[in-house]
């Protein structure tokens, strides 16, 4: 399973936008860290849509909690401080959970978490003058180049709520 790790999120719509991504991808999410908002968040809930009902987000109160329940997982740091590229990993064994751990919104994950595991920081390439992208943005480009990887196991690749002919069908229903 693909799990993405959120320390100390400050937005209440990143954490809903996030919430409705791993949702669609079937991606787990933990939550590490004290949050600056409530679950109960208006925010989160127009972003989260009705996504968050019953979608279940594990919580870690401290880093050294989160680490010493998954110190032996497949994790991996998204930082702008990495010298690799989140592509330039193999995250394509559907039977090996994979972690991707994100940080704070404005300040990232602590610098001395990252010199510790410098080997598995990873970074999404952008134009030399910007700092950073969305949080939720990110979260949904590296968790779908893992879903990319596992061939998007489990997911649906053909329309099933609809039906998979229901372009064609409607048009032919408006004629």
């Amino acid at each position: 399973m693909v799990n993405i790790v959120l320390f100390e999120p400050e937005k209440p719509a990143n954490v809903g936008n996030i919430i409705r991504t791993c949702m669609a991808m079937d991606a787990h999410l933990i939550i590490v860290g004290n949050l600056t908002f409530s679950m109960s968040n208006k925010a989160l809930k127009r972003a989260g849509m009705d996504y968050i009902i019953g979608f279940d987000v594990e919580t870690e109160k401290t880093l050294d909690d989160f680490f010493k329940h998954h110190e032996d997982d497949n994790i991996y740091y998204v930082t702008r401080y990495a010298k690799q590229i989140y592509t330039d990993f193999d995250y394509s064994d559907i039977l090996s959970d994979v972690y991707f751990m994100f940080g704070r919104e404005s300040t990232g994950i602590p610098h001395d978490i990252l010199r510790k595991h410098i080997d598995r920081t990873i970074r999404i390439p952008m134009a030399i003058d910007a700092r950073s992208l969305n949080l939720s943005n990110s979260v949904a480009i590296v968790l779908l180049e893992a879903e990319r990887q596992r061939k998007f196991w489990g997911l649906a690749t053909k329309e099933a709520i609809k039906g998979e002919d229901f372009l064609v069908k409607e048009k032919k229903d408006n004629k």
